[in-house]
């Protein structure tokens, strides 16, 4: 399988990353070309996320071509900034004030149009920003209405581009609207629109306590919604965005065979916040990380993994568990 995978990265682990505590970061700024070199010195790297308005724009989409075709990239996902942006603070899609409603939707639009010159099929929209901190701040019902309109207008902008909706269970706001996937999958079946499917990020799954592994399959159960993979890993208490494996190996091996089960063969994308330590050692030891997970469940045969599944006996689970680690 490992020759398969296309690997990719958001460009921004080879930068600059602030966090509440260190508004200016704890490294030194950098321009897109030298995010770009950061980037083609992991010899696995395939490809690049690009982040709306700091990497990518309506005014230098030419230099980002060229940069995409000189370091040999594909570009994997553009993501729309719906989150940074103060004007978002309140919410995007689902703001309350028709005005900046608009403005969001214009913001995907524009990105929608910008994709296809990088030979880019996807956009990522996450929704940072659309929820509530308290009780009887927010309608519920409209707030709902107002998503389901938004990224009906979207989605039908242009059909060939897919919008894959990255849900959180919480963070900036306290709850977030699309929070987990039952509920984002509820958002789609209602939609009912292909191109609009989801991104899982690993790190917010272990985040909601949810089972990655588990939530893979509904994705493909209903809809064949997965459209894209982030990730990281983290200790279960925030998004930590940490190096994959780090805490949640055997969740990635059960992750990993489900992935090939249902066929997902789109990026493996890292989203990681690598604030202290070295982007590009950090960018190339979860490729590498993951190449030896997709390793260690390619040694053992498919059909023994599906025995062990549908005996359920725990002790046989771990014993699955070790030989694909250990060889023993």
């Amino acid at each position: 399988m490992t020759s398969d995978v296309k690997f990719a990265t958001t460009l921004g682990i080879f930068g600059n990353q602030s966090d509440r505590w260190c508004n200016s970061g704890y490294k030194q700024d950098k321009g897109v070309k030298e995010l770009f070199e950061a980037a083609s010195q992991v010899e696995e790297l395939d490809g690049v996320e690009l982040f709306g308005t700091w990497h990518i724009n309506e005014n230098n989409i030419d230099e980002i071509a060229q940069l995409k075709e000189k370091y040999d990239f594909g570009i994997s996902t553009l993501i729309v900034d719906l989150f940074v942006n103060p004007k978002y603070g309140n919410g995007s899609l689902a703001s309350m004030e028709p005005e900046v409603r608009k403005d969001a939707i214009e913001d995907v639009k524009k990105y929608m149009d910008i994709a296809p010159k990088l030979d880019c099929d996807i956009l990522d929209i996450w929704l940072g920003q659309d929820g509530y901190d308290y009780p009887f701040q927010v309608d519920y019902d409209k707030a709902w209405d107002l998503l389901l309109d938004s990224f009906a207008e979207c989605a039908d902008h242009n059909k060939d581009v897919k919008l894959s909706v990255e849900y959180k269970i919480r963070e900036p706001r306290n709850h977030l609207y699309l929070a987990t996937v039952g509920k984002t999958l509820a958002l789609l079946e209602k939609l009912g629109r292909d191109n609009i499917g989801i991104t899982m990020d690993v790190g917010h799954g272990f985040f909601a306590y949810e089972n990655v592994a588990e939530s893979v399959v509904l994705c493909k159960k209903f809809g064949d919604k997965l459209f894209h993979m982030h990730f990281n890993d983290n200790y279960g208490f925030a998004d930590d965005d940490l190096m994959v494996g780090a805490f949640h190996m055997q969740d990635y091996l059960v992750l990993i065979y489900l992935l090939k089960k249902i066929g997902y063969n789109r990026w493996f994308s890292l989203d990681q916040f690598p604030y202290r330590d070295d982007g590009i050692g950090a960018c190339r030891e979860s490729i590498r990380m993951l190449k030896a997970l997709i390793e260690a469940v390619d040694s053992v045969d498919p059909k023994e993994i599906e025995k062990v599944i549908t005996e359920g006996d725990a002790t046989k689970s771990i014993a699955l568990i070790r030989k694909m680690i250990f060889k023993k």
